[in-house]
């Protein structure tokens, strides 16, 4: 019925698609028409080694909205600024940045605004 009110549910155990660029595993889930990816960064991983060569830019330039579940990450801007984040942070990084996994623990976090696009060549 036009205008019905439809609750939806969906599991990261059962995700829509998987991405798997090298020491990372992206999850994605459609859910009430927003796309939110589950990311797993193993220990060793940055963006410019693991992501750059699938993305085809010579930054990310995704918009990121993030909650860390656990693991820690640096993220350097383009223009230098520089942040680490960690368990229990919620974070807003705009497009144009590099940035990598800390310490021996993979950094695990829930992505509401680059699911459509990370991880997946510019422009597709």
């Amino acid at each position: 019925m036009k205008g019905e009110k439809i609750m939806e549910v969906k599991n990261f155990n059962n995700p829509d698609e998987v991405r798997t660029p090298p020491k990372t595993r992206i999850e994605v889930v459609n859910v009430g028409g927003s796309t939110i990816m589950r990311a797993t960064f193993e220990p060793g991983w940055k963006w410019s080694e693991c992501i750059k060569p699938v993305a085809g830019t010579e930054s990310c330039q995704a918009p990121h909205l993030i909650y860390v579940i656990s693991g820690s990450m640096k993220v350097v801007m383009d223009d230098g600024e520089e942040m680490t984040m960690g368990p229990g942070d919620a974070v807003h990084i705009p497009p144009g940045h590099d940035a990598w996994v800390v310490g021996t623990d993979p950094c695990v976090s829930i992505d509401f605004a680059a699911g459509k696009v990370y991880a997946k060549k510019a422009g597709s």
